[in-house]
């Protein structure tokens, strides 16, 4: 096959700059488990085991502080509380050693992984009851191999006399590379220590709370913002667990542990296979990544903050609890969002200011953004128009610059997603800065995508778009465990469906896939942008089109003189878009055909010198990246050459034509 685009030098319309970014929700295991670099599980002795009960909505926890942690010996290990480093996390272990050796092990996930030669950072707190002299931490690999430790001498008070809690720290050097590895501690002889709030962090881990090689995978995307914590998580199963930010803003130990809205996704489908009615029912949030690190992460990855907060909202999917408009404890909700604000950008006089000051940063973070709510959508009895018309008053008259970003609902095909635009648009016209852009979420089979290549070409301008969820789903799609879902085919029609986006920048001004993290093994909903193990992670094809339309865009669109549709019928999609600075011209083009096209260009607007390559496919619209093979799908740089008006497109491939 062989086909021609013309380019064309007139612009057409800005692109935003930072259109593409990231969503990061704590699914999947992404934050304790994975983003968040501790080790350790059930670090602080507080976890619950989740339950569904017999109707929907109606869930329960049970507190279970022993789990992850194993006695390693005859000792006795009591879950206690009484005088806690932590009234807010008042449970700790109390071991009681009958000898030297004895002691007790973390369970850490899929156990202790570590690299030969990397340090590892170890704290934690313990009181000294009946005069021990030393504890030992440890690693022991699979096959029971001492890989590293450190003795930790332990305080004595006077004989009779109670020791305070201490914080302890060591560091662990890893003496060879380990997997599935055991964390120990053991007490040097007979006696009774008291432990809480253990940490093992690696060394690389980025400002000493995000794992690595995630971080990495992240920051090479150059996302122009992140928006967090989620997602339903935000809203949680229940009120009670929802997600309260400012329960996250305080020292680490006194962040309050939570069951986690995912370990219960669901339930009643899980009822049904037999299964089980919870099937991650350990799944709990320690916020070792709260607001606070959130904001950093932002401002390390160099992108925009944009955090969402509820709205006295449940889970509409869970749940019907809510709290109503016009009561103090809605009214409370709405202060929340203003001191958000305060926190994020007030001065160190100010409350919150202070707050961020005391955590470690006094300069402000820059907010400019807000979610209001996640993806809820009006019902006569949760009245969520009113709810947002709320918080955009009491924000906007304190905050005028402030942009918040409206809600769509789940779903770009309900009725109610019409009924959302016509409250946001008929508000706006009064009121222009009611809304700066809406949140709109679809997850669709690839030919939607196909289907919808134009979805964006009329819509009103007045209020500009947040495609802040989407993904191409195969049949099984939102489904446990299924890395394989995440293959090629689906990302050339995330690519092709995303040229119809960027030429409409100007109502589509913040773009970002979802879910965007997956932990092997602990998943409840694929596909997903990352997926990574113990020791591994790599990105899906669907992560290199997001790499490549975050990297390799100019700031304005070039006409197509609507030419681009005409190759739709033959499975070619494209969009090209110039540096206005320095004239590069970024030509992206889909080919969703299962062979190679020839494509000539004629550009005699330009007289391109240079051109470079990059490119991601050529493989069959099945294939996808694993664990053991992280680059079956991976993105090729030509490097650049002379240019040519003849360029190859590779069966099954997403290209960008770098032309200078």
């Amino acid at each position: 096959m062989e086909k021609t685009i013309n380019l064309y030098s007139e612009t057409k319309i800005n692109i935003s700059k930072g259109m593409t970014g990231l969503f990061f929700e704590d699914i999947n295991y992404s934050g304790d488990g994975g983003l968040y670099a501790e080790m350790l599980e059930n670090r602080h002795f507080e976890f619950y085991r989740s339950h569904q009960g017999n109707k929907n909505g109606d869930f329960f926890t049970e507190y279970d502080g022993l789990y992850g942690w194993t006695n390693e010996g005859r000792g006795t290990m009591r879950i206690v509380s009484g005088s806690p480093v932590s009234e807010v996390n008042s449970h700790y272990l109390r071991f009681t050693s009958t000898g030297s050796g004895e002691g007790f092990s973390n369970k850490a996930y899929d156990g202790i992984t570590m690299k030969k030669g990397m340090e590892y950072k170890v704290s934690f707190y313990a009181r000294n009851v009946s005069l021990l002299d030393e504890v030992y931490v440890r690693i022991l690999g699979k096959d029971g191999v001492n890989c590293g430790g450190t003795v930790i001498s332990l305080f004595k008070n006077e004989e009779n006399t109670l020791c305070p809690w201490k914080k302890y720290e060591a560091v662990i050097k890893a003496e060879k590379d380990v997997r599935f590895g055991k964390f120990i501690v053991t007490l040097s002889g007979e006696g009774t220590v008291e432990f809480d709030f253990f940490s093992m962090i690696p060394s690389d881990a980025v400002c000493g709370i995000f794992r690595k090689d995630l971080y990495d995978l992240l920051d090479v995307i150059h996302p122009g913002f992140l928006r967090f914590p989620g997602g339903c998580i935000i809203e949680g199963a229940t009120l009670s667990n929802r997600y309260d930010y400012k329960k996250t803003i305080t020292r680490l130990e006194d962040r309050k542990n939570n069951w986690s809205r995912w370990a219960v996704h669901r339930s009643w489908q899980n009822l049904k296979e037999n299964r089980g009615p919870v099937c991650y029912p350990y799944y709990n949030q320690t916020y070792g990544i709260g607001y606070y690190e959130f904001f950093l992460l932002c401002e390390s990855l160099g992108c925009k903050a944009l955090p969402v907060l509820n709205v006295g909202l449940s889970c509409q999917f869970q749940n019907y609890e809510m709290v109503m408009p016009g009561t103090e404890e809605f009214d409370q909700y709405v202060k929340d969002a203003l001191d958000l604000v305060e926190f994020a950008n007030g001065p160190v006089t100010s409350k919150y200011g202070k707050i961020r000051a005391d955590l470690g940063h006094a300069k402000s973070f820059n907010l400019e953004m807000i979610g209001i709510g996640n993806e809820q959508w009006e019902t006569k009895d949760n009245r969520f128009f009113e709810r947002y018309a709320a918080f955009e008053k009491a924000i906007h008259q304190i905050y005028p610059e402030m942009k918040l970003i409206g809600s769509a609902g789940p779903n770009v095909e309900w009725e109610q997603f019409g009924e959302a635009w016509d409250f946001i648009r008929k508000n706006a016209k009064e009121n222009p800065d009611f809304a700066y852009a809406v949140d709109e979420h679809y997850y669709m089979p690839p030919q939607w995508f196909y289907d919808h290549l134009d979805f964006y070409d009329n819509y009103d301008r007045s209020v500009k778009v947040f495609a802040g969820e989407y993904a191409t789903h195969h049949e099984g799609g939102g489904s446990f465990n299924t890395p394989e879902l995440n293959d090629l085919g689906g990302a050339i029609a995330e690519a092709a469906f995303l040229t119809g986006v960027e030429r409409n920048a100007d109502v589509v001004v913040l773009a970002s896939y979802a879910p965007l993290f997956a932990r092997l093994g602990y998943t409840q909903w694929s596909p997903d942008l990352i997926w990574f193990n113990d020791e591994k992670a790599y990105g899906t094809p669907s992560y290199f089109v997001q790499l490549m339309y975050s990297n390799f865009t100019g700031d304005k669109t070039l006409d197509t003189k609507g030419e681009h549709s005409s190759l739709y019928k033959d499975g070619i999609y494209y969009n090209p878009s110039v540096d206005s600075k320095t004239g590069t011209v970024y030509l992206k083009i889909a080919n969703s055909n299962d062979e190679a096209v020839k494509i000539n260009l004629n550009a005699k607007d330009f007289g391109f010198k240079k051109m470079e390559t990059i490119c991601i496919g050529g493989e069959e619209k099945n294939a996808y990246n694993s664990v053991e093979n992280a680059s079956k799908i991976a993105m090729e740089k030509s490097g650049e050459k002379d240019y040519s008006s003849e360029i190859v497109l590779k069966k099954n491939s997403f290209t960008v034509l770098i032309l200078r």
